[in-house]
């Protein structure tokens, strides 16, 4: 008998949680209404129970694809083939059309060191290694200021472990939409986790993710509530990545994104979106 897919159950469980649970306040910086709660947590087998890839609703594949080999590229100009496939990140240029804080460039070249390579080169010579810590936020500039930034890091940190022979990633993020962000996020990190995997030449293992503050906004209520009742059975997702994916995504292959989609689209029949709810930056 067929069943919901785990990452949907999960979602439901979370989203649910959030409503019954949460805390309703009012958002300075936006004006809008929060329902929150703190500290939540979730990790799922992506070798055992499937790609963690939201099918309740139509998420585009595109967008997080293309987005996670632009940041391993350590790009910040979306005009850098990232448009050609998604504007996600057009609110957040400056007048050079630069995303300051773009994730990849922060991993890449921010810091004066290019921490993914020596990710890498650490896991090659040290698999047990528990020293495999990515960070995306810079305490020079980011956070802890009074003055209102909507450009910031969400996800701000990841650790990478093998254990087991299989690549383990646990995502930190300091705020999450839980209804807008949270399921692209999720896919796009798990993604760059199975891209990692390949490169280091290991499976693929839990993915985690912690959240500080994971919240709805009041213009989502009523679209959670009808996530919330569909049922859904679809099978589980299994991402077949073309050889040498981390080295053509650092090359700017862009018919490497093309070649991803089309794996992911193939096994990807989810339910119709829910249209109408406005980004809220």
């Amino acid at each position: 008998m067929s069943k919901m897919a785990r990452f949907d159950t999960l979602y439901q469980e979370m989203l649910t949680r959030i409503l019954t649970e949460g805390t309703k306040e009012m958002s300075e910086r936006t004006g809008h209404e929060t329902t929150a709660i703190p500290g939540l947590h979730f990790s799922i087998d992506i070798e055992k129970e499937g790609f963690p890839l939201l099918t309740l609703r139509k998420i585009p594949i595109p967008m997080f694809v293309a987005e996670q080999i632009w940041f391993i590229a350590g790009l910040r100009k979306p005009a850098d083939f990232l448009r050609d496939y998604t504007k996600i990140w057009d609110g957040f240029t400056n007048p050079n059309d630069v995303v300051t804080v773009a994730y990849g460039y922060r991993w890449r070249k921010h810091f004066g060191r290019d921490q993914l390579k020596l990710l890498i080169d650490l896991l090659k010579k040290e698999p047990s290694s528990r020293h495999g810590v990515i960070v995306t936020w810079d305490p020079a500039s980011d956070g802890l200021s009074l003055f209102k930034k909507k450009n910031v890091p969400c996800p701000y940190s990841f650790t990478v472990n093998i254990i087991g022979g299989r690549l383990h990633l646990h995502n930190i993020v300091r705020s999450n939409d839980m209804y807008l962000g949270f399921p692209a996020d999720v896919a796009g990190f798990a993604l760059l986790q199975t891209i990692l995997a390949q490169k280091l030449g290991v499976r693929v293992g839990v993915y985690s993710h912690s959240i500080s503050n994971a919240h709805l906004y009041d213009n989502q209520y009523d679209a959670v509530k009808e996530l919330i009742s569909r049922k859904d059975e679809h099978a589980p997702i299994n991402v077949t990545l073309p050889k040498n994916a981390f080295d053509r995504a650092e090359k700017k292959d862009t018919t490497l994104v093309d070649e991803i989609v089309a794996d992911i689209q193939g096994q990807y029949t989810p339910q119709p979106p829910i249209t109408g709810v406005k980004v809220i930056l």
